[in-house]
């Protein structure tokens, strides 16, 4: 039983493996491909969903459970996340050799026999019927045992696993690079929702400073206030609404979102803690709004579009590897 020989690799597959390594991509994905040798031939299909860590899932014919772990290092090398169902079907050629398990056949026939005489049945086994019981029949290299014929079929496995994974591979960057465009636009869209949000904030200091001393009047009537101790609790209040900080620390994330957005792969878990402390100087964002005055009111709206910005994101994230 001799097969085709591998094909040599391509002088520069090295660097595109390294470019593509550099791709975002997404986690959803399918793809199949076929090798065929003689007398008979793999399909091997890959189909991913989006997942925390990496769950694959394999199923392979009868008989080639010597495969398995080979498959699984290639997938393990390939793909870093996602719930991964990988099937491998066997196709035989019409004009192929059939081979007979004949110790499997003997079992069934034996225990077949065991039965007859125990309960006194008379009729004869059905020879079509032994035939298809599983493990008797198959082509001669899928009942293949010797260590040459394990390797040839493992071989043939690879390279149609590896065209599998290739191709999955295209489909998941293109889906990475819509990604990547719809998420940059959302970055964009905070970074000018936070410019307002600072402009708002500086404009409102001094109209702040200035409602807090008509409010103080108010309470304490003709009693003369302390300019001192006006302009003291003015600077409190003033420094405990201050954003400057939640605003220079969400440009810092979302600088660095983007960052990883065009310059890696494998950065879902990345982008994910990012957005998490991007939501957290959000939120801060909202409870330091000072009063319910109009600047106030207008920060708040504001805050509340960069925190649905932020969920679209995080909706996007969880299907990046």
């Amino acid at each position: 039983m001799s097969g085709a020989k591998s094909q040599p690799a391509a002088p520069n597959a090295a660097k595109a493996t390294a470019a593509t390594a550099r791709t975002l991509r997404s986690m959803t994905g399918y793809a199949q491909a076929h090798s065929a040798e003689d007398g008979f031939g793999l399909r091997i299909s890959v189909r991913a969903v989006n997942h925390r860590f990496l769950d694959l899932h394999l199923r392979v014919p009868e008989g080639f459970e010597p495969l398995e772990p080979r498959i699984r290092q290639i997938v393990r090398e390939r793909v870093r996340r996602g719930h991964l169902d990988v099937t491998v079907r066997y196709e035989r050629a019409a004009s192929a050799a059939v081979g007979v398990n004949q110790d499997v056949a003997a079992s069934y026939l034996q225990a077949v026999d065991a039965l007859r005489k125990q309960f006194g049945i008379q009729t004869e086994p059905d020879l079509a019927t032994i035939l298809r019981l599983p493990g008797v029949i198959g082509s001669a290299f899928a009942t293949a045992s010797s260590d040459e014929e394990i390797a040839q079929l493992e071989a043939v496995a690879a390279r149609c696993l590896t065209e599998a994974l290739d191709k999955l591979d295209r489909m998941r960057e293109q889906e990475g690079a819509a990604l990547r465009q719809e998420m940059s636009a959302r970055l964009s869209s905070i970074a000018d929702l936070a410019a307002r949000v600072a402009t708002l904030a500086e404009r409102a200091r001094p109209a702040f400073a200035n409602r807090l001393g008509l409010r103080l009047k108010e309470l304490l009537g003709e009693t003369q206030l302390d300019p001192a101790r006006l302009a003291q609790e003015a600077a409190i209040a003033a420094e405990r609404s201050d954003v400057s900080e939640e605003l220079t620390r969400l440009a810092s994330h979302v600088s660095q979102f983007e960052s990883l957005l065009t310059a890696a792969s494998d950065v879902g878990k990345k982008l994910d803690f990012l957005l998490q402390e991007m939501q957290r100087e959000a939120n801060t964002l909202v409870s330091k709004t000072p009063g319910n005055e109009a600047e106030g009111l207008e920060i708040t709206a504001l805050a509340l579009e960069i925190k649905s910005e932020i969920e679209k994101i995080r909706e996007q994230v969880q299907n990046i590897e």
